[in-house]
């Protein structure tokens, strides 16, 4: 039997961020991006939801189906299967915001501008120019504040981006902003 799978959409599109093995790039059809914001969390954080056009994302194995790392890092989700709609060979799962997260409108809890960085540079290096803007096309919630962290990141899997990442970074959001 083979390994089971994830399927990333935000930072976990970086591959920089982990080292799960075999990652591809792959699209869930019929699920949305969104940010959410919650009491239980500093800053703003993205999900997946059901309902959309389809996300774009990696699929990558879960080797021993040992999830207890994972699921550490996506700690504010629940795994949910969505083998069946990816027609992926190996059970896979994606992680969506748990249901009994408070939702608040705090814009301290706005979005990170280094988680951002991070999964732009993600989508850049697996999708290209064409996959950035897919990603913020498909991801709802850009109306959030946007917290500038860049100089002291608070996001604790930053990365160093170039100047032409960073530019692709803030090109993007004037575009969705309101």
């Amino acid at each position: 039997m083979s390994d089971p799978a994830f399927f990333g959409y935000g930072s976990l599109v970086n591959l920089a961020t982990h080292d799960y093995a075999d990652p591809q790039p792959a699209t869930l059809p019929g699920w949305h991006r969104v940010w959410h914001m919650t009491d239980t969390r500093d800053a703003a954080f993205l999900s997946a939801s059901p309902g959309g056009d389809g996300i774009d994302g990696i699929i990558a194995k879960v080797p021993g189906a040992d999830w207890a790392a994972l699921d550490r890092r996506e700690g504010a989700y629940q795994r949910i299967d969505v083998t069946d709609a990816l027609s992926a060979p190996q059970p896979t799962a994606v992680y969506s915001v748990a249901p009994h997260l408070a939702v608040t409108a705090d814009p301290e809890h706005g979005i990170l501008l280094s988680y951002l960085d991070v999964v732009v540079q993600g989508f850049f290096r697996v999708f290209g120019e064409d996959g950035v803007t897919r990603f913020f096309d498909t991801t709802r919630g850009w109306d959030m504040p946007i917290i500038d962290d860049r100089d002291t990141p608070r996001y604790p899997r930053a990365q160093r981006l170039s100047a032409a990442e960073r530019q692709l970074v803030d090109q993007s959001l004037k575009r969705v902003q309101p």
